[in-house]
């Protein structure tokens, strides 16, 4: 079933000097005990890779060590020992380079900034709009399809409704299904 990773919210991306992009893995939330141990918000472990930038300066933060909570993970940084030392990133976005997080993802996985823009045609190759964003009712994730009368519709992000999804095209395929796009 194809899905999109949910932490990778921000995967449009941003770009440093060097042109490496950025995507948006987690949020350092606040500290956990008193030797510099953060509480992060993510959506998947498997995405937390051993350096990860911090805020907009994309400051270089090197995780030592992870811990799994029930809604968040426990993160300890090299060189942050102290409540006083991770202050400072408390609420700041985490990131990751983009390269090396499409490189993580499963042949049916995708980022979300990756499926926004795309073209959603049906199985015929005819035309029916284009991703306009991804979002997610509890259950699963729906691309939010912009058709060529300006209405959003909503298709559930499921293998038997989203056939293929083709980055190199710029495609998403659907199947003809009677009042899913109007």
């Amino acid at each position: 079933m194809p899905k999109t990773n949910r932490k990778n919210l921000n995967a449009g991306g941003k770009k440093l000097k060097n042109n490496i992009e950025f995507v948006s893995v987690g949020k350092i939330l606040n500290f956990h005990g008193i030797r510099g141990e953060a509480k992060v918000g993510f959506s998947d472990k498997d995405f937390l890779p051993e350096k990860v930038y911090a805020g907009d300066e994309h400051e270089l933060l090197e995780i030592t060590q992870i811990r799994l909570n029930k809604k968040f993970a426990i993160v300890k940084f090299k060189g942050i020992n102290s409540i006083d030392e991770l202050l400072p990133y408390k609420g700041m976005l985490i990131f990751a380079e983009k390269q090396s997080v499409q490189e993580m993802l499963q042949e049916d996985e995708f980022l979300i900034g990756d499926l926004t823009g795309l073209q959603v045609t049906d199985e015929d190759g005819a035309a029916l709009g284009f991703v306009s964003g991804v979002s997610n009712n509890g259950a699963v994730d729906l691309l939010s399809v912009k058709t060529k009368s300006g209405k959003i519709s909503l298709v559930p992000f499921v293998k038997a409704i989203v056939t293929d999804v083709s980055l190199k095209d710029k495609r998403v395929t659907i199947n003809k299904i009677e009042g899913l796009i109007e």
